[in-house]
C-alpha cells in the first residue's frame, strides 16, 4: 500500500469469472475489518463474453470522515492490480492504470484467447511470455500463476484462489480472517471458496510462476507414451526429437501404431539436412496428419475424460448430467468420412452442385442417453476405415505435394524450403474454410514451385523466395488479401516467363 489514504485496487474481468463476486468478498471484507469501503463497476464491450471492470476503494484509519470515494481508478495510482486472467493485465498496462513504483499486479496466467487471436488465418495469439514480462516491468511486485488450473485440481472456484493470494500478498490492508467471513456471510459454496482461498493464500508465497501452458497431448493411455519413447524417436537428431516425440503420441492416438510409422517415412528424408528445416516439417506434418474430420469429433466426445472433466467443471456430485452436443456437418464432411471409391463420384457432382456452399444436416445429440452416446461411439469406432476415405486420399495427396515441393526446394535453396514448409500451416479450419485455405495453399504451391522452377534455370531463387513470402503474408491479413496474393503471384510468374527482370 502507498502513503496516500486511500488504498486503490482494480479487477479487469472478463465475463462468468465471478469478478462480480470477488469485488463484493473484497468490500465485504473491508466492512468486517471495520474499514470503509467502496467498490463500483464498468460494464465493457463484449468480447470475450464482455470485459467488466471492478474498481475498490478503501480508506485508512486516519482518513478524514468526510473522504470522497472516486467512482473510476486513476492511471498511475493504483496499489493492487487483481487480474482473473493474463491479457487484461496487458489491457490495463496499455491503458496506464499500474505503476512499477506502487503497484502490486496479482495474475493468473491462463488466456482466454481474443477474438482477434481466433479469427486470425495466421493463428497468431500472443506470448504469454511477453505479457508476464510487461507485468514484471510495470509492478512493484508481480504474484503470477495459474489459478484456473489451480482451481481446477482443488475443485474449487480460481476467483477464490485470487482472493487468497490478495491475502497473502499484503498488498491490500485487510486481515486474512476478515475474507474468510466475507466468503462464509456470502453464502455462495462457503466450503469450496474457503478451501480456494486457502490455496491462494499459500500460493502467493511462491510469488510467480511463468511456464507457459502447453496444449496437453489426447493420449488414450500407455500405447501413445510407448510409441513416444521409441528407439526410433530417441534416436532422432536434437532439433526434431521433441516434436517427433510428441506426434507419434498424437499420431498413435489418432489412428494407429502404421500411422505413426507412416509420419516417421515421411520425415526421414528431412533429418540428414538443415536442422530447422527438419523441425518445421515435423510441427506442420504432425498438425497436418491428425487433421480433425467427423470420426475424430465423435472420438474426443465419446472419452471418459470428456465426461468426467464436466462433471467436474459442473460439481455436479451424485446428480445426473445431462450433455448435448450440436452438431452441423455438412456434406463434405460426411461423405469425406466414406471410401473414396464409393463415393468420389457423388462428390464430384456435389462440388459442381454446391461449388460455394454444401448443405447441412443439423443434430442434437444427447451423448449421455445410449442411444445418443453409442450414435457417436459407433462413428469414432470408424477410423480404421480412415486411411481409405475420400477425405484421406485428398489430404494425403495434397501432403505428398507438399513435401516433394519442399525437398525440391532444399536442392535449390534452404530458406525458400523453409518457407514452403511454414506454408502448411495455412491449410486449416473445417467445412468451407477448410476448402478455401486448400484452394490458396494449392496456388500457392504451384505458383511459388513455378517461380522457383524459372529462377533455378537462371541461377537464382531470390524471386521465388520473396513471392512466398510476400504470398503468405497476404493470405494471413484475412480473406480479403487472398485475391491480391494470387494476383500478385500470377505477376511474378508471368514476367519470368516473358524473361523480365524482377
Amino acid at each position: 500500500m502507498s502513503d496516500s489514504r486511500l488504498a486503490t485496487l482494480l479487477i479487469p474481468a472478463v465475463g462468468g469469472q465471478g469478478g462480480g463476486v470477488l469485488s463484493e468478498w473484497i468490500v465485504d471484507a473491508a466492512g468486517i475489518a471495520g474499514l470503509r469501503a467502496h467498490g463500483t463497476s464498468i460494464p465493457g464491450v463484449a468480447q470475450r463474453t464482455g470485459s467488466t471492470t471492478y474498481y475498490v476503494e478503501i480508506a485508512s484509519g486516519d482518513a478524514p470522515p468526510d473522504t470522497a470515494f472516486s467512482l473510476y481508478p486513476i492511471p498511475g495510482a493504483l496499489d493492487v492490480l487483481l487480474a482473473p486472467e493474463l491479457l487484461e493485465v496487458g489491457r490495463m498496462i496499455e491503458l496506464g492504470f499500474p505503476s512499477p513504483a506502487r503497484t502490486t499486479i496479482i495474475a493468473s496466467t491462463h488466456r482466454l484467447y481474443s477474438i482477434h487471436e481466433k479469427i486470425t488465418t495466421a493463428g497468431d495469439v500472443y506470448p504469454s511470455e511477453r505479457l508476464v514480462a510487461a507485468a514484471r516491468a510495470f509492478a512493484r511486485e508481480l504474484v503470477a500463476f495459474d489459478a484456473l488450473a489451480l482451481a481446477r485440481e482443488h475443485e474449487t472456484e480460481a476467483n477464490a484462489i485470487l482472493l487468497g493470494a490478495l491475502a497473502g500478498s499484503g498488498a491490500f490492508p485487510i486481515p486474512a480472517d476478515a475474507y474468510r467471513a466475507a466468503i462464509e456471510a456470502k453464502g455462495i459454496r462457503v466450503r469450496s471458496n474457503l478451501n480456494g482461498f486457502d490455496v491462494g493464500l499459500e500460493r502467493a508465497g511462491a510469488r510467480e510462476t511463468t511456464a507457459p501452458s502447453p496444449r496437453a497431448v489426447a493420449g488414450n493411455g500407455a500405447g501413445a507414451r510407448r510409441r513416444a519413447e521409441d528407439p526410433r524417436v530417441a534416436s532422432l537428431p536434437a532439433p526434431v526429437r521433441a516434436i517427433a516425440g510428441e506426434a507419434v503420441a498424437r499420431l498413435v492416438d489418432y489412428q494407429d501404431d502404421a500411422y505413426a510409422d507412416r509420419y516417421l517415412a515421411r520425415l526421414r528424408p528431412f533429418l540428414g539436412g538443415d536442422g530447422e528445416l527438419a523441425a518445421l516439417v515435423a510441427r506442420h506434418l504432425a498438425v497436418w496428419m491428425t487433421y480433425e474430420d467427423a470420426i475424430r469429433v465423435a472420438d474426443l466426445k465419446t472419452r471418459a475424460a470428456r465426461f468426467a472433466r464436466i462433471r467436474r467443471d459442473a460439481r455436479a456430485a451424485g446428480a445426473e448430467v445431462v450433455v448435448t452436443d450440436y452438431l452441423k456437418p455438412d456434406l463434405d464432411e460426411i461423405y469425406g468420412i466414406l471410401p473414396y471409391r464409393l463415393v468420389r463420384g457423388f462428390a464430384a457432382w456435389a462440388e459442381r452442385r454446391w461449388p460455394r456452399g454444401r448443405p447441412t444436416l443439423g443434430q442434437h445429440v444427447k451423448t449421455t442417453t445410449i442411444s445418443g452416446y453409442l450414435r457417436l461411439w459407433l462413428l469414432a469406432r470408424a477410423r480404421r476405415l480412415r486411411p481409405a476415405s475420400y477425405r484421406a486420399h485428398h489430404e494425403h495427396a495434397r501432403m505428398e505435394r507438399w513435401l516433394a515441393a519442399v525437398a525440391r526446394a532444399a536442392g535449390w535453396d534452404v530458406e525458400l524450403a523453409r518457407e514452403l514448409a511454414r506454408a502448411a500451416g495455412l491449410v486449416k479450419g473445417y467445412g468451407d474454410v477448410r476448402r478455401r485455405m486448400s484452394a490458396v495453399f494449392d496456388d500457392l504451391l504451384a505458383q511459388v514451385m513455378r517461380a522457383a522452377e524459372l529462377g533455378a534455370a537462371r541461377g537464382d531463387v531470390g524471386v521465388a523466395r520473396d513471392l512466398v513470402r510476400r504470398y503468405r503474408a497476404l493470405v494471413r491479413e484475412g480473406p480479403d488479401a487472398e485475391e491480391r496474393g494470387a494476383a500478385l503471384a500470377r505477376t511474378v510468374v508471368t514476367a519470368l516467363e516473358a524473361g523480365d527482370s524482377l
